[in-house]
């Protein structure tokens, strides 16, 4: 059976100083790890000869398939707050980007390919922790709704990857609407390139807000996408853990999985990343660190504009609908989880005591709130009067349910995943993929392992960046 992808490759039409152009780097013997069906026949692919040995030869860099169009792209970003004028694509090769049946247009990337000219001092390799980590943590979030990149395949190397020591290597095949960070913006602003800023921002309206007729449209509606976006994050316990500029996605997806995590026991200052120190994007900092990161996206934008004084103060007002924006969705999303059928902005005082008492109790945020899709609030550790309060308000238990998810990717459970793969058993990784695909309805023989939270000798209270 013949491999055939139908390549139409756009970013590889922009300016080349936004990239370099290298194929990925074969490995030994690739073998392997999972394939996404549904996610194929979504852009169009046939998953049977993308399971042949064409196709794990292009998921492990093995192969180029025919039309693909392979590059590493350059960006820049604020990381914690602090510059770097250069970053770029370390470990990842877009190969190139596919129209599907739906009309959108899709990347088709390799992390873990292999060093490129942004590689620094990394090797470009990643081991097979990250891989089953943003595989598990994605697909979980697109089944919950959430805008995300996805995993269309994982493979194993059959080679080792050299961190604290020797661990087995993997390639992570990511689609994304596209790759363009905040990043990609800044790089060019800050060295002056103005056509190429301009080339950038033509494309990426055309790409990702066709009805935008203008830059300032366009920043507009990237400030709702964000909004609504992190206000799906925080609806669901959800970390970033790492929310640089150059891992803010323009189109307004959830990309770079690296120290995330569902929270467990609620608590707003909640940090899993073993690198934020000083909890910059804690749980409950995730809106105003969006923002900020979308006055860095206006900021670049500030040079395509013939009046950029006038353009500052434009952009200023623009920005500034965020907060309004965040919190009518925040209402929105929060309302529903507690089975509001209207939920309006009089309700934060009730929202915001039930978040109040479950820091208090240590109340896993998870089971919580579908504990009042079960009509049982009293396993909330919300207070009896809270409990009449919230009754006197009519929930409705179906808009609960609707909102408040049975499963989650649990840290521990995907650490387990982990553990098992390195030793090279990926049925763990498959019954939990499994489980956290299907997050309000699991599999009834399953889900009791994967709804309880961990026990003290389970718990995992750090995550790593996907080196």
């Amino acid at each position: 059976m013949s491999l055939h992808i139908a390549f139409d490759n756009s970013y590889d039409r922009l300016p080349d100083r936004l990239f370099t152009r290298q194929a990925p780097v074969p490995v030994a013997a690739p073998g392997w790890i999972a394939l996404n069906d549904g996610l194929a026949r979504e852009l169009g692919l046939d998953a049977d000869a993308l399971r042949s040995e064409e196709g794990l030869a292009m998921f492990s860099g093995n192969a180029v398939p025919e039309g693909a169009a392979p590059l590493a792209q350059l960006y820049a970003g604020h990381q914690f707050g602090n510059w770097n004028p250069q970053l770029g694509d370390g470990r990842a090769i877009l190969l190139g980007e596919v129209v599907g049946p739906d009309g959108i247009r899709r990347d088709i990337a390799l992390k873990g390919s292999g060093r490129t000219p942004y590689s620094r001092m990394g090797d470009g390799r990643a081991w097979i922790g990250p891989v089953i980590r943003e595989y598990l943590m994605s697909e979980a979030m697109h089944a919950l709704g959430v805008p995300t990149t996805r995993a269309l395949a994982a493979v194993t190397t059959g080679e080792e990857v050299i961190r604290e020591t020797a661990l087995p290597g993997a390639v992570l095949t990511r689609v994304a609407q596209s790759h363009i960070r905040v990043g990609t913006f800044q790089i060019l602003t800050a060295r002056g390139d103005l056509e190429g800023l301009r080339a950038l921002a033509d494309h990426a309206m055309a790409r990702h807000y066709p009805e935008a007729g203008s830059v300032p449209e366009m920043l507009a509606q990237m400030v709702a996408r964000q909004a609504d976006l992190i206000a799906q994050w925080m609806s669901l316990g959800f970390i970033h853990g790492v929310m640089n500029t150059d891992n803010c996605s323009v189109a307004g997806e959830t990309i770079d999985y690296g120290p995330c995590a569902f929270m467990d026991a609620y608590h707003p200052g909640r940090v899993f990343s073993s690198i934020d120190a000083y909890g910059r994007y804690a749980y409950g900092n995730q809106p105003q660190v969006a923002l900020w990161n979308i006055a860095q996206f206006a900021t670049a934008l500030v040079p395509l504009m013939p009046d950029q004084q006038r353009a500052v103060d434009d952009f200023t007002a623009i920005i500034n609908r965020f907060a309004d924006l965040y919190q009518e969705a925040w209402i929105a999303r929060f309302g529903a989880k507690l089975g509001l059928p209207d939920p309006r902005p009089e309700d934060r005082p009730l929202i915001e005591g039930l978040l109040t008492a479950m820091t208090g109790a240590e109340t896993d945020f998870t089971n919580g709130f579908r504990a009042l899709a079960e009509d049982a609030p009293e396993r909330t550790g919300a207070s009896p009067e809270w409990i009449a309060r919230w009754r006197a308000r009519g929930p409705d238990f179906g808009i609960a349910a609707a909102a408040n998810p049975v499963v989650v990717p649990r840290l521990h459970r995907i650490e387990a995943a982990i553990t098992a793969a390195m030793a090279g058993d990926h049925a763990p990784f498959h019954e939990m993929l499994g489980v956290v695909t299907r997050p309000f309805d699991p599999d009834p023989a399953l889900a009791e392992r994967y709804v309880a939270p961990p026990q003290e000798h389970e718990k995992v209270d750090k995550t790593f960046c996907g080196t």
